[in-house]
């Protein structure tokens, strides 16, 4: 198969006709040998009888669907595991991507590149102080991680199968897909477009979920956070030994009290103990990772498939 586009879907009912139809139109000038994946994120409305009813219509339709919500790291995974392609493109369902740019991706890809991410220019539908998160975010990111992420781009690209293989051999559950197609490394570049606001629906990202991304972003990638930790363990320890320091000099020198209320105590133990906070949830974060992998539990669950039910009919007409 020439190409596969993995879509993850989440409660994408209003956007999901007119992505099908768009994509449909890209995919058939690029080639004829290709199929669309739809990856249902346990949604609560009508999306996967959707996409069902768009797999019976079109055998170039596939879909997965799990038994609980993974998060859309995972169901990026499941579909990328599931696809057959060459080259596989990575789109959301939103309809904040435009599918038309697949077409400039894959001519870059036929050009030799094994990564071919897309690069935002423009947000559209995004008030200031998101735009400056995500700003800060792409920016933080790039200082902590010891490997270099594309500012700026999000999970939209199209890859080489070998990639994808490559992806199969890294057994971590806490997925940072992005900053794991930069480590792998390979040829890769870019095409810039303006990024459109949502067609249709609310999304999916909430900021607890954006912020457990960014963690998992700089835990998976970095080893700065416990470094800075240590130091500020320095920096306090140092900062303590000098109010000792002072307060024996102050009592056996100055034969005067160095501290005259509860003020400075309350202080200082409060700022020690804040650091020691901080440190121990840095440290937890890396534990977390670290149990998570450790039990080895299936990364998804497939409650229904386009596959399985290839293989039902089958079993069925023999």
């Amino acid at each position: 198969m020439d190409i596969s586009v993995v879509i993850p879907i989440y409660n994408e009912e209003g956007n999901i006709p007119l992505m099908y139809e768009r994509m449909t139109k890209v995919l058939s000038q690029i080639s004829s040998d290709y199929e669309i994946i739809f990856v249902n994120d346990y949604s609560k409305d009508s999306s996967l009888s959707m996409i069902k009813n768009l797999a019976k219509k079109d055998e170039h339709v596939k879909y997965l669907s799990f038994s609980r919500n993974f998060g859309h790291q995972v169901a990026v995974s499941a579909g990328l595991d599931f696809s057959k392609g060459d080259a596989v493109a990575i789109i959301d369902g939103d309809l904040q991507d435009p599918p038309e740019l697949i077409t400039d991706m894959y001519e870059k890809y036929k050009e030799g590149y094994k990564v071919v991410y897309a690069k935002r220019s423009s947000r559209k539908g995004v008030n200031v102080f998101k735009k400056m998160a995500y700003k800060l975010f792409y920016r933080i990111l790039d200082i902590l991680t010891d490997i270099k992420i594309p500012l700026d781009t999000g999970d939209f690209r199209l890859i080489d199968r070998v990639i994808i293989k490559h992806l199969q051999e890294m057994p971590e559950r806490n997925k940072f897909i992005r900053g794991q197609i930069a480590w792998i490394g390979y040829k890769q570049t870019f095409v810039e477009y303006d990024r459109d606001a949502r067609f249709m629906g609310e999304t999916g990202y909430s900021f607890s979920k954006l912020m457990k991304l960014a963690i998992d972003g700089i835990t998976g990638f970095s080893s700065k956070p416990l470094k800075i930790a240590s130091n500020m363990g320095i920096i306090v320890s140092a900062f303590s030994f000098c109010i000792i320091v002072y307060a024996l000099i102050s009592q056996y020198v100055m034969h005067t009290p160095p501290i005259r209320g509860w003020a400075s105590l309350i202080i200082s133990v409060s700022f020690i103990g804040g650091v020691q906070l901080i440190a121990i949830g840095i440290i937890g974060e890396y534990i977390s990772r670290i149990n998570n992998d450790v039990r080895q539990r299936p990364l998804y669950i497939i409650e229904e498939s386009s596959k399985k039910e290839e293989e039902d009919k089958l079993i069925k007409e023999n």
